[in-house]
């Protein structure tokens, strides 16, 4: 029986305090949702299947939600997508 396992990756708080990159993220999460990519959806990667199985709220680092809002299970693993990347299926 295959199990998944999460891994914690320790995180910290942006130095730049005054912007508030939660709003960008909410919208590009709200744009996904509004444009059919809901939990559950077939999508695909190039020629690789997958579904969306949750949406990136991250607000900081090189992936945050506010560029990659969708997170796409594949047979690869789990990537972080923008809605350029990715079709329904």
């Amino acid at each position: 029986m295959k199990t998944n396992a999460l891994v914690l990756v320790e995180g910290g708080a942006s130095s730049s305090r005054g912007h508030h990159w939660h709003g960008c993220v909410e919208q590009s999460v709200d744009r996904a949702i509004r444009a059919g990519f809901s939990v559950g959806r077939r999508v695909r990667l190039g020629c690789v299947q997958g579904s969306v199985v949750g949406y990136n709220i991250g607000r900081f680092g090189r992936f945050s939600g506010a560029s990659y809002p969708l997170l796409v299970r594949t047979e690869l693993g789990i990537a972080k997508c923008s809605l350029s990347e990715i079709a329904a299926v």
